[in-house]
């Protein structure tokens, strides 16, 4: 049996430009949306239909650092906005890092349901991160509860500044070049 592909993406205009036989999921904006999407797409196929699935969560992102543009494969993924050291404190995991075991383990994609667009909250986030979005820490999160394989694929759009209110118009050129990456990597 052959690897099969499922890509989790928040927003259509995200995958517009990928093959018309690549099944996709669209979660909508941020934490709630994508994990919700992402665990109800994976319980549908039940155990038997995830067997040789990866997902790839494809989307757009904000840069936290300098430099930063094209398509990146973090190989974790931070979520940013949760109390984690209190939730350590009363003796909980509150898991706020994964893995994937996929692309560059030292580039870190910070996930949170906030709209990175004020310089100062980026330069906070970029002292954990490189990079920022709303979906990827709970897609992560969803396919390592099933157990499913996944991998997260970014394209810069923004440097998570003011420039990311522009978003709807530079979400074009992120969808070209996430499939592009699709045809050289996956297809």
């Amino acid at each position: 049996m052959s690897e099969r592909f499922l890509v989790i993406a928040a927003a259509r205009s995200e995958t517009r430009y990928l093959p018309d036989d690549v099944e996709v999921v669209i979660t909508g904006l941020g934490k709630t949306a994508a994990a919700i999407a992402t665990t109800r797409a994976l319980a549908e196929r039940g155990e038997a239909g995830r067997e040789r699935l990866t997902v790839v969560n494809l989307g757009s992102c904000g840069a936290l650092r300098p430099g930063l543009r094209g398509a990146f494969e973090p190989g974790a993924v931070l979520n940013h906005d949760m109390s984690a050291d209190a939730i350590r404190a009363l003796g909980y995991d509150p898991r706020e890092r994964l893995t994937t075991g996929f692309g560059d383990p030292e580039l870190v994609l910070a996930t949170g349901d906030l709209f990175v667009s004020d310089p100062a909250v980026r330069d906070v986030l970029a002292e954990r991160a490189s990079l920022v979005d709303m979906e990827g820490y709970a897609v992560v999160m969803a396919c390592q509860t099933f157990g499913v394989p996944v991998r997260v694929v970014k394209h810069v759009s923004d440097d998570a500044d003011e420039s990311a209110l522009d978003w709807a118009t530079a979400v074009d050129t992120s969808a070209r070049d996430l499939a592009q990456w699709w045809t050289a990597n996956l297809a």
